[in-house]
């Protein structure tokens, strides 16, 4: 699958998925694509296991509602969130430590303040190992958290840049 890249989406310091200062965290990056869907690319450590070399459910279930989240903000901007009201996981296969893993979403239903979205993440060989559907209240970030998120939290991704990612490749980017 390839995918055209048109713009990174923001990180911040602390946030357990995307936080480039949490040192516990996924420091996920995350794109758009042309066909309105947000890839994240991370590579969960053997810390986040559960059986000996498996990444945990919850953090499976963590990284698609953060993508799935994050999906709403190709069409509003950087500023708008989606609070999780309802997730559905589908685990399907063992999802490894210590590879770079995707994760595929996008909107399926935007009803103004309620947003359905849903989300896959994909194994390096292309097969998906977890689906996901959720549905998400859109927030102003103004209205979750006080003003110095945007200027001390909330900042442009330090991410690679990409014209195109492939995924399910060998030489997947």
């Amino acid at each position: 699958m390839k995918f055209n890249i048109v713009n990174k989406q923001n990180i911040s310091k602390n946030c357990f998925v995307c936080g480039i200062e949490n040192d516990l965290g996924l420091k996920t990056k995350f794109y758009e694509t042309s066909n309105d869907e947000v890839i994240g690319i991370f590579t969960p450590n053997s810390k986040l296991q559960s059986y000996p070399n498996v990444l945990h459910g919850g953090i499976s279930a963590t990284i698609l509602d953060e993508t799935m989240g994050r999906a709403m903000m190709i069409k509003d901007d950087k500023d708008v969130f989606g609070v999780t009201i309802e997730l559905t996981i589908r685990y399907r296969k063992p999802v490894p430590l210590n590879q770079e893993l995707k994760v595929v979403a996008k909107v399926t239903n935007d009803r103004g303040k309620l947003v359905e979205g849903v989300g896959k993440l994909i194994l390096p060989n292309g097969d998906v190992a977890v689906t996901a559907k959720g549905k998400y209240m859109r927030r102003d970030i103004k209205d979750i958290v006080d003003g110095e998120f945007q200027g001390e939290e909330w900042m442009e991704s330090d991410a690679e840049d990409f014209d195109t990612i492939i995924i399910g490749d060998k030489n997947d980017k």
